[in-house]
């Protein structure tokens, strides 16, 4: 179980501390293979993968979740390190009284190239609020030192309903410093390609995370510099704060 509280200050931030939550189930005498999904807005997760720090509207209260989904997801993880991963999701969205359903499914694919290593994943999924869509992510990372880790990630999101492809490009470095600090420096560039292609952003970022206790709470901080088109690419700061739980009933 997976449960965060974060708030963003700034450009795009807000004045609210946004709560999103997220459990994995391993159902019995499955192998592993059958799961039960419980998390806060879905929609907002749409290639299924662990909760990201999300924005949202202005206020000085702690946000409840929009909506809540259950799912039952299939899993296939081929066992020669773990380089194919298989999983689809069927389940149900609850908001208020009403009761809609999605679907997802994702596959990824990683293998070495000499000192580097890829990665490709495809997510397809379907949502009442957002319609279908597709993500492809592409990622290639290579060790610079023992704890150093470069990673260039290209991904690309189609949304049916907007008729629009939604692009980013990262390009990462990873640096554990000891077993309870890390950070990450990053260099993006977000764009669309509807009603043209254009660049709509430009983010560099810091994010230090430390674990605070054992192996279940950490604290997260990214102070970010925006520049993004609606302003002229005037540089426009923001802060992201983050805590995270993670709670782990095999241990």
């Amino acid at each position: 179980m997976q449960l965060d509280l974060a708030r963003v200050s700034g450009y795009g931030g807000d004045r609210k501390f946004v709560l999103s939550a997220r459990a994995n189930l391993n159902l019995p005498s499955t192998e592993k293979r059958l799961h039960l999904l419980l998390e806060s807005n879905p929609d907002q997760n749409i290639t299924g993968e662990p909760i990201q720090t999300q924005n949202s509207p202005l206020t000085n209260q702690v946000s409840a979740p929009q909506s809540y989904g259950i799912a039952v997801r299939y899993e296939k993880i081929k066992a020669e390190l773990q380089a194919l991963h298989l999983s689809a999701d069927a389940g149900l969205k609850f908001q208020g009284i009403r009761i809609n359903p999605f679907a997802r499914a994702r596959g990824s694919y990683s293998v070495s190239l000499d000192q580097w290593r890829m990665k490709a994943a495809e997510s397809v999924y379907w949502f009442d609020t957002i319609g279908a869509g597709e993500t492809t992510q592409l990622d290639l990372e290579h060790f610079l030192s023992e704890p150093v880790l470069f990673r260039a990630t290209s991904n690309a999101t189609w949304l049916n309903d907007k008729q629009n492809f939604d692009l980013r490009q990262d390009l990462s470095i990873y640096h554990t410093v000891n077993d309870r600090t890390a950070l990450l420096y990053q260099a993006s560039a977000i764009g669309v390609t509807n009603p043209e292609s254009q660049v709509t952003d430009y983010v560099v970022s810091i994010l230090y995370r430390y674990r605070l206790h054992r192996d279940w709470m950490f604290f997260e901080l990214s102070p970010q510099l925006h520049f993004p088109k609606i302003n002229n690419y005037r540089s426009s700061p923001s802060l992201s704060m983050r805590l995270e739980m993670l709670f782990d009933g095999s241990k």
